[in-house]
């Protein structure tokens, strides 16, 4: 698709052409999800919304990484938990003001994310992958050792501060509709890189990187920079989510949570916009509401992950769009 867009623009506006009923049903139900997420909070618990907020951003961070640059990166953990640390640290020790603190675990995880795609990216498939898993380990076991983390205890009990000086985030309603923007820019941002010239390149490198060579372009610096915006948005969910559950923990920088946003982002649909959101949402409400039943969450969700490859190939979302094109 975007290798043909590259090679023909005239072949490209025929197929978006041929998309433009497909793109019009897509926004009218992002338009229809924003309507639900602005009412749920009043019929929902606000903590559950925002908790499904906060990994549907990073999800969708991995999903650009992904399902647009054909990059399997296991070491997305070290951006969301590095910014949860940074972003916690910054609002409890020093006093930052919420917003400044998350913009500040933001840039921690793009700096993070070009250290470790200098190092990771000139490599390819399981090697790439196992590169980035092996430089993820080594960070979390930093913050395991680093004073600041307070080791397996993490940091807890962060306040949620003032937004702006102004707003009170301690409350559940201001906290979400602050969450919710986040949310909104954020996925705002990965539709706009995913469909500007810049992302149909990406696209092209997945689907025939020599091509993309042969064509002139630097593809090492393209991987690289959708890898540091990945680690960038990545770190904007992970700095959120320290906010909304008020705890940075080892758990958000160790490899299994790199392996809860692959599953997030398979079940709802690699390389489509929506799929990672419904992935999430999916994941969080097994995670939260079946935990109750007594059987291993674990193990269900490794169920329902196994019925969704052999019957959704292409995640929830993908088969829809496949029945829709039909």
């Amino acid at each position: 698709m975007a290798d043909a867009a590259l090679a023909s623009p005239t072949s490209g506006t025929a197929t978006r052409q041929q998309r433009d009923p497909l793109g019009r049903i897509g926004l009218a139900a992002a338009l229809l999800a924003l309507v639900g997420l602005i009412a749920a909070p009043f019929f929902v618990y606000p903590v559950f919304l925002m908790s499904v907020l906060c990994f549907a951003l990073f999800a969708c961070a991995f999903n650009l990484l992904l399902g647009y640059a054909g990059l399997l990166s296991f070491g997305h953990a070290a951006f969301f938990g590095g910014a949860a640390y940074v972003t916690a640290h910054a609002v409890k020790e020093w006093g930052w003001e919420p917003l400044s603190a998350i913009l500040l675990g933001t840039a921690g995880a793009a700096v993070l994310g070009l250290l470790i795609g200098l190092l990771a990216i000139r490599r390819q498939g399981i090697y790439f992958a196992m590169i980035t898993l092996a430089l993820s380990q080594m960070v979390a076991f930093i913050f395991l050792q680093t004073p600041f983390t307070h080791g397996e205890d993490g940091i807890q009990n962060v306040p949620r501060g003032h937004l702006l000086g102004v707003i009170d985030l301690n409350e559940p309603l201001a906290m979400y509709f602050f969450v919710l923007a986040i949310f909104v820019a954020g996925f705002l941002a990965v539709w706009r890189i995913v469909h500007s010239p810049y992302g149909h390149i990406l696209q092209a490198i997945r689907e025939n990187e020599n091509r993309a060579v042969s064509l002139g372009y630097r593809v090492d610096r393209y991987k690289l920079g959708a890898f540091v915006m990945s680690a960038a948005l990545a770190g904007t969910a992970g700095s959120t989510k320290a906010l909304v559950t008020q705890i940075a923990t080892l758990t958000d920088v160790q490899w299994q949570m790199s392996g809860e946003v692959i599953l997030m982002t398979l079940l709802g649909g690699m390389g489509t916009i929506l799929g990672p959101v419904v992935g999430a949402g999916l994941v969080i409400l097994l995670q939260n509401y079946l935990a109750a039943v007594g059987f291993p969450v674990t193990v269900l969700i490794g169920i329902i992950f196994v019925l969704c490859v052999l019957l959704f190939r292409r995640g929830i979302v993908g088969e829809a769009i496949r029945l829709l094109k039909r």
